[in-house]
């Protein structure tokens, strides 16, 4: 094993480590596992909300937790040297391109089963909104209100036009300013706060008695 002296800048050369040339020097390996510690813990962070969000524009866990590692596996690929700053709105930019796709392709799908099936309706289709918890379990009146309010308001979401959607998730739900929400639905700063205004009008009207 051939070893080399210690610079002034405190950085050691490359070592030679089981007959193959080392190519990074030890403070560049000490930064580069306090890289990758952080991002592990920026991606435990948001992996539930992600998902939830997902969930929502999808209706599908399978469907959403593959958006979700999908998105997660680009950020740690392409944008890990990245400051840790930037993470949150470059993985909801991700994340979101992946949503926009996948409503595409599913949006495609659904006239290729509609034209297949003409008029029948298909009574073996899993509806996502059977997913919904049901909120009519015996439970202490508080209880019983929580889950109706959490329910309506899944339903509702999932009601709303997708680019609606997305703002009020991103503004509300993350509480990402409108700059950082533009920048992750790709758009313009004047049409994240059109798409959340409609979106809070129409979650007003629908949710009525449960608006938080």
């Amino acid at each position: 094993m051939q070893r080399t002296s210690t610079g002034m800048s405190g950085c050691h050369s490359p070592i030679a480590v089981h007959g193959q040339p080392g190519h990074l020097c030890l403070g560049e390996r000490v930064g580069l596992l306090d890289r990758t510690q952080a991002l592990d813990r920026f991606l435990a962070g948001i992996e539930r909300r992600a998902f939830r969000m997902a969930h929502i524009a999808t209706g599908n866990e399978d469907e959403a937790l593959d958006l979700v590692q999908d998105a997660m596996l680009k950020l740690a690929q392409k944008y890990a040297r990245r400051p840790e700053e930037e993470w949150g709105a470059l993985f909801h930019c991700i994340l979101q391109s992946r949503i926009r796709d996948w409503y595409r392709r599913e949006r495609v799908r659904n006239r290729l089963r509609d034209f297949f099936r003409g008029a029948q309706d298909d009574d073996d289709a899993e509806d996502p909104l059977e997913q919904i918890p049901d909120s009519t379990t015996p439970a202490p009146d508080g209880e019983v209100q929580r889950k109706r309010a959490c329910a309506e308001l899944d339903v509702a979401l999932r009601a709303l036009p997708l680019r609606q959607q997305q703002a009020f998730l991103l503004r509300i739900w993350e509480e990402m300013d409108v700059a950082q929400t533009a920048q992750a639905m790709g758009c313009s700063e004047g049409s994240v706060k059109t798409h959340l205004f409609r979106a809070l009008q129409v979650l007003r009207q629908r949710l009525g008695e449960h608006w938080p």
